[in-house]
């Protein structure tokens, strides 16, 4: 305990005395951080939104202009006896134009002017996403898109799977960019810490000679490494809250039906990993900057 007191002592001493250059290090293990949270918030949002989507994804079987009734009817029976159907509608021409008109005014007047109604009538259908999964979509889609009186399929599984792709796209974009940010910010700490050294490298030396133990010396410099990991952790993770109280607000404000439950913040392990990360990379920093002493 005796050893420990020192070392903090002697750590937050020179943290005080470091000014501009521990602020530096600090706040470039901040923004590493912050980065990588970031966008750890963002994957993590899209994968709740996209778990949402997919349990109310939907289906639209267009119809050609000259379907006949027994096309018709051959298509509503198809779709009926499907195991991943879970109801249909048929929409009309008629309520198709209506639907338009309601959703999109300020183009109503656009579509009038056309003369002829050019929106195609279509079968609506809500999908059960735990029967018969993604291959069993393709599969109705598939069969759909050969059925006489068929114009086109358009299903939500198509845009959930390029989204997917997408999500693991920036998880690794953020990995790759946080890693780089932490490795700066691992040199910044040994730099600094070298500096803190050498202003006081007599007090080292003589510490050596009188045989004071080796984690004597090397520790004060290696837990200020660790502080300053700690503090930028911390100071990411009160930042990046800021930042999505305020995207949270602006965000359920612009998009009107939005669940807000699945705009979370980070979870306990994950602010608990983030914390850990900073106190590595400070750590190792000061190892780095230390391992010359002897």
């Amino acid at each position: 305990m005796a050893s420990l007191s020192y070392f903090v002592r002697e750590a937050t001493t020179s943290l005080r005395r470091g000014g501009a250059s521990n602020v530096l290090a600090i706040a470039t293990i901040a923004l590493a951080l912050f980065v990588l949270g970031a966008f750890l918030l963002v994957t993590g949002t899209l994968d709740r939104l996209m778990a949402g989507w997919s349990a109310s994804a939907e289906m639209s079987v267009y119809l050609r202009d000259d379907v006949s009734d027994d096309q018709r009817a051959a298509i509503w029976s198809v779709l009926g006896a499907s195991t991943v159907v879970e109801s249909r509608q048929f929409v009309s021409k008629t309520d198709a134009a209506r639907r338009f008109r309601r959703d999109f005014p300020d183009l109503a007047s656009v579509a009038e002017g056309l003369g002829s109604n050019p929106l195609p009538a279509s079968f609506e259908l809500r999908l059960r996403p735990s029967n018969g999964g993604s291959a069993g979509v393709d599969r109705l889609a598939g069969s759909m898109a050969q059925m006489g009186g068929v114009a086109d399929v358009r299903y939500d599984r198509q845009w959930l799977d390029r989204l997917a792709r997408i999500v693991g796209a920036l998880r690794w974009i953020g990995l790759v960019l946080a890693s780089a940010l932490a490795v700066a910010a691992g040199l910044t700490v040994a730099a600094v810490v070298r500096l803190a050294m050498a202003g006081r490298h007599v007090e080292v030396e003589i510490m050596a000679l009188v045989g004071a133990p080796f984690s004597a010396i090397r520790g004060p410099f290696i837990l200020e490494g660790v502080l300053q990991g700690g503090i930028g952790a911390i100071l990411a993770l009160a930042v990046l809250r800021v930042a999505y109280e305020v995207a949270r607000l602006r965000v359920v404000r612009d998009i009107p039906g939005l669940d807000p439950s699945s705009i979370a913040f980070l979870s306990p392990l994950a602010m608990v990993g983030i914390v850990g990360g900073g106190v590595i990379v400070g750590c190792l920093g000061g190892f780095v900057a230390t391992r010359g002493v002897r």
